[in-house]
């Protein structure tokens, strides 16, 4: 399964009717809260204190390494279930990168942890905004006492950011903006499908649109296609056969690294599955994370075992499918398994060397104590036919040799001010903004400056400021 950084019914058709009581009890709740901080309060008053007059709300200010913020570690008591507002609830932990009440807010989720370093999004650096980093719930610390898993859906999360939004928008009363790359981009659609008047818009960051899991041949067709340089492609696929060549010897140090680190396979059962998975996502891997130029610097087919064992470490990482790898991302794959659905490429130039291949499912990843039950898809296509026929304010964007761009969100009828770009060459990086061609680049930083309230001569030196080269949250790898 590649580390693809995802119920009832009722809670996904819910645009109007089946979620007016929720969205109306948990407004309330989150009103009442925001109302307590004072929509008058005087500008004299500290930020810290503003937000610690939020009811449920924790504020631990911590020493900044960005200039200009003040930095803060929030935690936001949301109920377990939106439904039941007045039920149990859990803790959930919020960054908040702190500019100015006057400034534009970015909304930032990776769709799992919250981030352990301060760091600015591409978009928050165009805008020279505030941001703050949600914690997805489930995703340790942020999970309820005991689990209930039923509650880890694409709607209880988007109302967790509803109501984190209505609390904190009676201190920043300036435009606010969504954004997340992969996962996290996932995350930031949902929320605006479901509450599309929060935020003012939203940059989508490399985000698969599995609207019809049955159907997966486009994973095929990006294999068959990415890159300019057939002997590229080729290569990538033989290395992962090789690797299966030389099980015995792989297995061998793969055992030997986990005995070393204490990493156990109670999860995927077997070191020996552990490893066939890794395979089964090296030529993903690849592609993901690597250009094309990175080809070259792969071994030959007759490298050695220790240089063959390297290569497949550093492209799927081994310890990912052990059980120290796997456990934090539990809530990612029960949401994969039950709303998100999952690619499943066919490995033709694997087999038959292929022992598990059946196990490339997100339930292989969940401990089997824990249910799981798919949808059918219907959540998926009802984000799919809502983006195509509600969108606003909303930009996507993909690298053009990503394999999570070959099901991108599409835009059609009824959408309205929104746009989908692709940047050339291009992975599943987190700063596509600034590597789409000159024409592009500039209508997408128009449109996001525009929708955020800010001119153009605001941003000029913020654009060029070295610490906003790279993303560190967007363009780590995530396990997706």
């Amino acid at each position: 399964m590649r580390r693809f950084s995802r119920g009832a019914l009722a809670l996904l058709l819910a645009a109007g009717g089946l979620t007016g009581t929720a969205t109306a009890a948990t407004a309330a709740v989150g009103a009442a809260g925001a109302a307590a901080v004072g929509a008058q309060a005087p500008a004299t008053v500290d930020i810290a204190e503003r937000l610690k007059a939020i009811p449920g709300m924790k504020v631990e200010e911590k020493t900044s390494t960005l200039p200009g913020y003040r930095w803060f570690w929030l935690t936001y008591r949301q109920p377990v279930d939106h439904r039941r507002p007045h039920g149990p609830w859990f803790e959930q932990r919020v960054m908040l990168q702190h500019k100015s009440e006057d400034r534009p807010m970015v909304l930032y989720t990776s769709g799992y942890h919250t981030p352990e370093t301060m760091f600015r999004s591409e978009p928050t650096a165009l805008v020279d905004g505030n941001q703050i980093s949600l914690e997805h719930r489930f995703f340790s610390p942020s999970r309820p006492e005991p689990a209930d898993w039923t509650k880890d859906t694409i709607w209880q999360a988007a109302t967790d950011e509803h109501r984190l939004i209505t609390a904190l928008k009676k201190i920043y009363k300036g435009r606010w903006i969504t954004t997340g790359g992969s996962k996290g981009g996932m995350t930031a659609v949902y929320h605006k499908r479901f509450y599309p008047h929060d935020v003012d818009g939203s940059v989508i960051y490399v985000a698969p649109n599995d609207y019809n899991n049955d159907d997966d041949s486009a994973y095929d067709r990006f294999f068959a296609n990415v890159g300019t340089d057939p002997e590229c492609r080729a290569h990538v696929k033989k290395l992962a056969r090789e690797f299966l060549k030389r099980r015995p010897a792989m297995l061998k140090r793969f055992k030997a690294d986990a005995a070393k680190n204490g990493w156990t396979f109670t999860i995927l059962r077997t070191p020996d599955r552990a490893f066939e998975n890794s395979v089964m996502d090296y030529e993903w891997g690849f592609w993901q994370y690597n250009l094309q130029s990175d080809c070259a610097s792969l071994p030959p087919l007759d490298a050695s075992d220790d240089v063959l064992y390297e290569n497949l470490n550093a492209i799927a990482g081994l310890e990912f499918y052990t059980d120290q790898g796997l456990d934090p991302y539990i809530p990612y794959y029960y949401q994969a398994g039950t709303q998100l659905g999952w690619p499943k490429p066919q490995f033709w130039h694997l087999r038959p060397l292929l022992r598990y291949e059946e196990s490339y499912h997100p339930r292989t990843y969940v401990p089997r104590d824990i249910p799981m039950r798919y949808d059918g898809g219907r959540a998926m296509r009802d984000i799919d036919r809502w983006v195509r026929h509600h969108a606003e304010h909303m930009l996507f964007l993909y690298g053009e040799n990503d394999p999570w761009g070959a099901k991108p969100f599409r835009l059609g009828p009824g959408s309205r001010d929104s746009a989908v770009y692709t940047a050339p060459g291009m992975n599943h990086s987190g700063r596509l903004i600034d590597r789409l061609p000159d024409e592009q680049r500039a209508k997408a930083v128009a449109d996001l400056l525009r929708w955020a309230g800010v001119s153009a001569p605001q941003v000029t030196a913020m654009v060029s400021t070295p610490s906003d080269a790279t993303d560190p949250m967007l363009d780590r790898r995530p396990p997706l």
